[in-house]
């Protein structure tokens, strides 16, 4: 088996989707969290990086870039992009949506002027996020009735992506109040031993 190095900045934020995936297969790697405060970044790190930015996987000897290519490189050495063609572009559908999700957060987490912030925030919380839950509660009531997974009968990185949600979106329950689905698909998931086991351990950060 090939030597794995996840790097990031000492946060969740992009590289924890496959920091999960990697859990969920029960496969080693090296979480490296580049400290910014020290000089660390961007230093010599940065040179190595593709694009000039984290997260990137080091495998042995060669380095991908960008989170989506590396979560969807994962999945697929590890079993957990799909069983199907069909299955692996649903998963990647719904690891779109979220990025969706993420794009419409960023709006306001980084908005410096305060009202502003909070109109952005306020809208996110009570028109935004209820839609494209909806548009994933959809989805997974069509696959099954929602009781198993995002797609076919087994967990993929798809699945991973909403428990890391979960997270981002605060780490309660609140925003799922009426997706049920995408409730009960949380607690399977974030209930797995090995998922919970990470979760349990895994550094606390705020993003």
């Amino acid at each position: 088996m090939p030597n794995y190095k996840l790097v990031y900045f000492p946060g969740r934020g992009r590289a924890e989707v496959s920091r999960l995936i990697f859990k969920a297969a029960g496969v080693p790697f090296e979480d490296v969290r580049i400290n910014t405060a020290n000089g660390e970044w961007p230093g010599e790190t940065k040179a190595k990086c593709p694009f000039g930015q984290m997260p990137v996987l080091f495998v042995d000897d060669k380095v991908l870039a960008q989170s989506k290519a590396i979560g969807r490189y994962l999945a697929r050495e590890f079993n957990l992009a799909g069983k199907t063609n069909w299955d692996q572009a649903r998963a990647d559908m719904i690891l779109d949506q979220f990025e969706d999700i993420g794009t419409e957060i960023y709006k306001f987490m980084f908005e410096k002027d305060a009202a502003k912030k909070a109109e952005l925030s306020e809208k996110f919380n009570s028109e935004t996020l209820p839609r494209h839950l909806g548009y994933l509660e959809n989805l997974l009531k069509e696959n099954n009735g929602g009781t198993g997974f995002f797609v076919g009968d087994s967990l993929t990185w798809a699945d991973l992506a909403l428990a890391n949600a979960y997270d981002h979106l605060g780490g309660t329950d609140a925003p799922f109040a009426n997706s049920p689905l995408l409730a009960g698909l949380i607690k399977r998931i974030r209930a797995t031993p090995s998922v919970a086991e990470w979760i349990s351990t895994r550094p606390q950060t705020p993003f």
